[in-house]
């Protein structure tokens, strides 16, 4: 017996009914003659025919039995006889979305044994039998104690295919170190990428994919961004310092590793140029494979179903399902690195190679640079490529969605990108009137805050509180939802505009249950991103010696992933403080209410 039969039996009824169903199925139109359908029926092994229309949508079922009791009838005359006179309609149908349990509850409100499952287009893919859901059912009970739960497998699943996934994405930083002969890094990078592949393997065959409850998908998205930035620590240990402890060379290694699959950028390193150029490459790319392994967790694990169904791939036209949806994340941010990648080299030349890290920590949002003086080389041209560059990395996936199937035609703006580019343009101008600086020079910096790309030429310690506060208020809001970007992100500010319901009786009753919930979340995670930067700033300034002013700009810097950074954070930081900052990014990445969901399931 299982050890909970009933979590068991709630695990499969959960199920789609398509993992389940027969998919041979007899479909014959109405006018089909019976002594013709009872030959199908006996050629097919069979004991049902769906019956269709002119238009060949399922309008009535016939059973064997029907063609046996209906044709014996002396009144009916068995040669002109057609199906349309001993159907059963109408006929009762279930969609291809629902689950198991959806189909029990609708078979026994119609007192029926088997369901037609339909598709969007209303065409039959199969048949669920009341039998083979029992069949599940008691096999769900009967089975031998596992060492895992249903809902643990469905996690670790999951799990096992984004870490094999970035394992051979990872491939690519790899080969790029081993052409340029760069033994130590590419040793590094490969020895990552056999962990991720083995330890994905590893909990694929303890798992399986399936559908995740809001609680069991925040699990998810935290053990992935963990263990990406465990993993990637290997090639930091590398090229870090030997002279230093154990515990240093970790705690720089893990915060360094945060820093890039998180997005976070901030960087321990001030002259990147003493590092390799293929580990400068590695760095820039740990972003982007973290920004698109973001994207797609969110979705996959956040986004509704429904819209997620009405996505079709580009590349094969079918429905946008796991490696796909991977694969076309993956393939678009790749269009858009080698376009941007080439305009930097069109307008100022330099080494391509760099020139490409530039372009994946832009795109990513992470912020990473290949060498400590290249955005003071940039000539205005590249500054607005970086500006768009950027710009592109904090829009929704559905963005570029739309762009790509719309065969690069522009997409219709929606509320939420046109609201982040108000905000950031009221934002660059009062930056412009309050920093002093040049035009472009501020509103490359605005970008680089709201985005969370962290961009930066140099410390901003010098910058003036009120600029400065610009800036840590664009990283607090941040980009848009299901991007690379971090922060609050702007579709949550539409949720406050239900607070004020929310603290009404009379009001709140209209507000839906998930439209509670919304806005709740919305207000804790608007206390917790401050509340916490201010914490950690604290500790900073304790800790390090600075004014709390650049110890808050770092923490906000950290805790939003936005990556500016006020030169409080280095080498000499304590190593627990580094390691402490390192997971801050991590929760950040989850917008901290991932993390409440974990433990608290009920708000979810």
């Amino acid at each position: 017996m299982s050890t909970n039969p009933e979590r068991a039996v709630s695990y499969v009824l959960n199920k789609y009914v398509t993992n389940y169903m027969d998919k041979d199925v007899l479909i014959l139109g109405q006018n089909t003659q019976t002594r013709e359908a009872a030959r199908m029926l006996r050629h097919y092994e069979t004991d049902d025919i769906i019956v269709t229309d002119e238009n060949n949508l399922p309008v009535g079922i016939v059973t064997d039995e029907d063609i046996l009791s209906k044709v014996s009838d002396v009144t009916v005359y068995a040669e002109a006889t057609t199906l349309r006179d001993i159907m059963s309609t109408p006929l009762i149908t279930i969609n291809e979305k629902a689950t198991l349990q959806d189909a029990l509850h609708k078979m026994r409100d119609n007192n029926i044994r088997k369901l037609p499952v339909l598709s969007k287009k209303n065409e039959v893919v199969g048949m669920i039998f009341q039998t083979v859901i029992a069949n599940v059912i008691r096999d769900a009970t009967a089975t031998a104690p596992r060492l895992l739960s249903p809902p643990a497998k469905a996690v670790l699943g999951n799990l096992g295919f984004v870490l094999q996934f970035a394992g051979v994405l990872l491939l690519v930083p790899a080969i790029v170190a081993t052409i340029l002969e760069d033994t130590t890094t590419a040793t590094g990078i490969y020895l990552t990428t056999v962990l991720l592949l083995v330890t994905g393997f590893f909990l694929n065959s303890y798992g399986e994919k399936s559908s995740l409850n809001l609680q069991q998908a925040s699990i998810l998205v935290f053990s992935s961004l963990f263990l990406l930035s465990l993993f990637g620590t290997v090639p930091y240990l590398y090229v870090l310092p030997s002279d230093e402890t154990n515990i240093e060379v970790f705690s720089n290694a893990f915060f360094s590793s945060a820093a890039g699959f998180t997005t976070g950028g901030i960087s321990l390193f001030d002259e990147p140029e003493n590092l390799s150029q293929s580990f400068t490459f590695f760095r820039s790319y740990t972003q982007l494979v973290g920004g698109m392994s973001f994207i797609y967790l969110v979705i996959t694990a956040f986004y509704p179903e429904s819209k997620l169904q009405s996505m079709r791939g580009f590349i094969s036209g079918r429905t946008l399902h796991m490696k796909e949806l991977f694969l076309t994340i993956t393939v678009i941010f790749s269009i858009y690195i080698v376009i941007v990648a080439f305009l930097l080299y069109v307008f100022h030349g330099g080494n391509i190679i760099d020139n490409f890290s530039l372009s994946m920590s832009t795109l990513a949002t992470g912020g990473f640079t290949p060498t400590s003086t290249i955005l003071e080389e940039l000539v205005w041209q590249e500054q607005l490529i970086l500006i768009g560059g950027m710009i592109l990395g904090a829009l929704p996936f559905t963005f570029h969605y739309a762009f790509v199937r719309k065969k690069f035609l522009s997409p219709k703006l929606g509320k939420e990108v046109l609201t982040y580019f108000a905000i950031l343009g009221a934002a660059t101008i009062l930056f412009i009137g309050i920093s002093g600086w040049d035009p472009l020079e501020s509103a490359f910096y605005s970008v680089s805050a709201s985005t969370t790309a962290g961009l930066q030429a140099e410390s901003l310690s010098g910058l003036n509180g009120a600029a400065q506060s610009i800036l840590i208020i664009l990283m607090f809001i941040g980009g848009c939802g299901f991007s690379t970007a971090g922060g609050l992100k702007i579709f949550r500010l539409f949720h406050l505009r239900d607070v004020r319901a929310l603290l009404s009786k009379v009001k709140r009753s209209e507000l839906s249950s998930q439209g509670k919930k919304e806005v709740i979340s919305t207000l804790i995670i608007l206390a917790l991103f401050p509340t916490i930067s201010a914490v950690a700033g604290l500790h900073l300034a304790a800790s390090e010696e600075v004014s709390y002013q650049d110890a808050f700009f770092e923490a906000v810097g950290v805790i939003t992933t936005g990556g500016l950074s006020a030169g409080v954070i280095d080498f000499d930081t304590d190593p627990a403080t580094k390691i402490v900052l390192g997971f801050l990014m991590i929760f950040g990445r989850l917008e901290i209410i991932a993390i409440i969901y974990i433990f608290v399931p009920k708000l979810s």
